[in-house]
């Protein structure tokens, strides 16, 4: 912890973002145009950003961009429209900057594939006037001290190869939008031949160099992701056996009815927040078909067409080993000594596979190891999860003036749209406003270093 000196203006950031993802250029984006905008508003003041990202470059779930696969949300939840409809950075914007719209608009179709909404992703963050440092990763948070109040907050981010010197940027703000970690089972290691779905695509390439002609593929999960990528490894090794394994008797239909998705709107966030407890488990339960281990209903059909046709044929390639799990993945030379156990029988079958991917979810980091010493001055509920206001910003000890803010990790307190696109540009208007409404301190902090 260092003590500020109580001069000077120096390159002191209003918020650092942890984190570029969606969710953070979202953010950049409401910056760049407030910031636009202020001509128009008399007293109102620039913010000023800096986002540092651990990849070389924008990537949004780059292991996942199957080719046939569409976005679960509508183009009209990008990153804009739903703040300002009149925004330079819409998916409409995008597409006539790609001489698309034309195109696009003929198709029908509100869900576009989840090649071209990454490129959207890519286009808008290349265009955004953002200070943004790739290759870069926050490795510790340190508190600056003003008159025994922590008033900014020191970021520390390392060369991600290890190859320059770590970087210091000093901010009044903090918001965190680190992204989600892949999860896999106790015991299991991801390698070449164990996979998450989170590197599907390169890690399949490999394994056709590697291996033209696998015998036997597994997969393990019963989500979107699992289903996509029993789909596209069934179709890409057209001589492998795939197997599926779920603790189901089938994929679940994902339920995106028009009532049933009123609870991605933005007032549902509103609700979610007021609702005592005990109303918002019940509402995460009612729910969670929206959103959580559900496939779409079209790629429930096709795959159960190819099941049946197999069998009709007589070469089931496309096994469903259903109300099953798998309780060991062990590599063994080339292949993965797999075990599938039914959940009914408890009999026990070995597989020899020549990759196992596991889609498995993410996980939410634990903001509070980035935190470090930190993490005890925030508040919490008496379930003790940490306790966060309206606004996104985490409650702290009183003597700590500065703010964090978390773009994710708030489920508890804002409901199943806290991690999801459906809400981005609201969130992040609701964080920006925030950090505008904290105002600037009467004396400004001292440079770093």
């Amino acid at each position: 912890m260092s003590e500020e000196p109580s001069g000077g203006h120096g390159s002191v950031h209003d918020l650092i973002g942890v984190g570029f993802g969606p969710s953070n250029l979202a953010l950049a984006i409401a910056i760049a145009e407030h910031n636009a905008e202020l001509g128009r508003a008399p007293g109102a003041r620039p913010v000023k950003a800096a986002f540092v990202e651990r990849q070389r470059g924008f990537g949004w779930h780059r292991g996942m961009l199957l080719e046939d696969a569409t976005m679960q949300v509508s183009f009209l939840k990008d990153l804009v429209t739903l703040r300002n409809p009149k925004s330079g950075f819409s998916f409409l914007c995008y597409l006539q900057s790609r001489d698309r719209l034309v195109d696009f608009i003929n198709q029908k179709n509100f869900f576009p594939s989840r090649m071209e909404f990454h490129d959207y992703l890519q286009w808008a963050a290349e265009l955004v006037d953002g200070e943004v440092t790739y290759g870069r990763e926050a490795v510790a948070i340190h508190p600056v001290l003003r008159d025994g109040e922590v008033t900014c907050f020191d970021v520390v981010a390392a060369d991600v190869d290890g190859t320059a010197e770590p970087i210091v940027m000093r901010a009044r703000n903090l918001v965190l939008g680190t992204g989600l970690v892949p999860r896999l089972p106790d015991g299991v290691t991801a390698d070449d031949r164990i996979w998450h779905t989170r590197d599907l695509l390169p890690n399949a390439e490999r394994l056709k160099r590697d291996t033209p002609s696998p015998r036997r593929l597994v997969v393990v999960g019963a989500g979107q992701s699992a289903a996509e990528a029993v789909d596209y490894l069934h179709r890409e090794f057209p001589r492998a056996e795939v197997n599926a394994v779920i603790t189901r008797y089938g994929y679940s239909p994902a339920d995106d009815s028009a009532f049933a998705n009123r609870i991605f709107d933005p007032a549902a966030v509103d609700e979610y927040f007021a609702a005592p407890a005990h109303v918002k488990q019940m509402m995460m339960v009612y729910h969670g078909n929206t959103n959580y281990s559900v496939v779409d209903q079209d790629l429930i059909e096709d795959l159960s067409r190819r099941v049946y046709q197999e069998k009709v044929r007589g070469e089931e390639r496309l096994r469903l080993l259903n109300v099953s799990r798998v309780t060991e993945a062990v590599r063994a030379g080339e292949r993965v000594r797999t075990v599938v156990e039914s959940m009914i029988t408890g009999e026990r079958l070995t597989l020899e596979a020549d990759a196992v991917v596991f889609a498995t979810g993410y996980r939410q980091p634990d903001p509070f190891v980035l935190l470090g010493d930190l993490a005890g001055e925030c508040r919490r509920d008496e379930a003790g999860q940490v306790v966060v206001a309206r606004d996104y910003r985490i409650d702290m000890a009183p003597h700590i003036t500065a703010g964090v803010y978390l773009q994710g990790g708030t489920e508890h307190t804002h409901g199943i749209s806290s991690s999801l696109l459906s809400n981005t540009s609201i969130r992040s208007a609701e964080i920006l406003g925030s950090v505008v409404r904290s105002g600037v301190p009467a004396r400004r902090p001292a440079p770093v270093g």
